[in-house]
């Protein structure tokens, strides 16, 4: 009897343990992740590029905005944030303390939903439900985001295309207002990516296969994405409970092909999902997926 006693407790403690380690620890375990990208034509110099994404930031989540600041250190040759700056009303202003030293380098963006609007708490099951509503909270302070960026010289991409000179390689963006909210506009965008350039990059928050296809096939070498968390909470050997997204579980976050190499697009096209830095402030956990950065080495594929 009295070992079927001890069974609930176990387990009470045993989800105790873990909900403080997502909660306290794993959280703020700040991980830079590094990829090998081969993008570039052959012979080719190699290129560094460091994407951040879903900060989620507070005014007081100084420990990130360090973390975040020294990040320039990489001395990256392009900086790209892919969205989900914010989780509050005051927090533009800790966000670009933590973006200044990196908005000195070459640079681009889009926005996305919780740049946009307030965080609300919800019931997390909700992610569960493909078809479930999507309430906004009140609306943030994204233009002044949005100006001290673009003051900078960094690209906005949302819903737009651009083009960078980088360590000497002409770089041709095209990006999308965020997907998950369907603000994207791809028709504003469409069309073959120069193939003169030296690199062709896309850019959006969510990675919805809908906008990514249209990428692919427009010839983007590389497809830049958000949104998930990498599915916040993962189980050990099974990964990802949920992407909220239409992106499938096993390329929730990390470096993928979207599309493979073609004659007239011979690097194909990768796809990077961030898993991203930051949470919701109303479910500040994270499990066996730390809060990341990446760097991304571009470099030159097979002849």
């Amino acid at each position: 009897m009295r070992w079927y006693t001890a069974l609930p407790a176990a387990a009470v403690a045993s989800g105790a343990a873990v909900t403080a380690y997502a909660g306290l620890y794993e959280r703020t375990r700040w991980t830079l992740r590094r990829f090998d990208v081969p993008v570039l034509a052959p012979g080719s110099a190699p290129l560094t590029v460091l994407q951040i994404s879903d900060l989620h930031m507070t005014a007081g989540q100084r420990s990130k905005q360090e973390w975040v600041a020294g990040l320039a250190d990489l001395e990256p040759d392009l900086v790209i944030d892919t969205g989900d700056n914010l989780a509050g009303f005051d927090a533009v202003p800790g966000t670009l303390r933590a973006l200044d030293p990196l908005l000195d380098r070459p640079g681009a963006f889009v926005l996305a939903s919780n740049d946009y609007y307030a965080p609300r708490p919800k019931n997390p099951l909700k992610y569960f439900w493909s078809d479930h509503k999507r309430v906004h909270g009140d609306e943030l302070p994204w233009r002044e985001l949005r100006d001290g960026m673009r003051a900078r010289g960094w690209l906005d991409l949302t819903n737009a295309t651009g083009e960078l000179t980088v360590a000497g390689r002409r770089i041709v963006f095209a990006g999308v207002d965020d997907s998950h909210l369907k603000r994207d506009r791809y028709d504003q965008v469409a069309g073959t990516a120069d193939p003169s350039a030296d690199v062709r990059i896309g850019l959006a928050h969510s990675p919805e296969p809908r906008v990514l296809d249209r990428f692919a096939a427009d010839g983007y070498d590389l497809l830049l994405c958000g949104h998930t968390h990498g599915g916040q909470l993962r189980v050990p050997f099974y990964g990802a409970l949920v992407t909220n997204c239409g992106i499938d579980r096993d390329r929730v976050r990390w470096l993928h092909r979207w599309a493979e190499p073609t004659p007239g697009h011979p690097t194909g096209t990768w796809l990077h999902v961030s898993a991203g830095l930051g949470t919701s402030p109303y479910a500040p956990v994270r499990f066996a997926c730390p809060p990341e950065a990446t760097l991304l080495t571009l470099t030159a594929r097979d002849a």
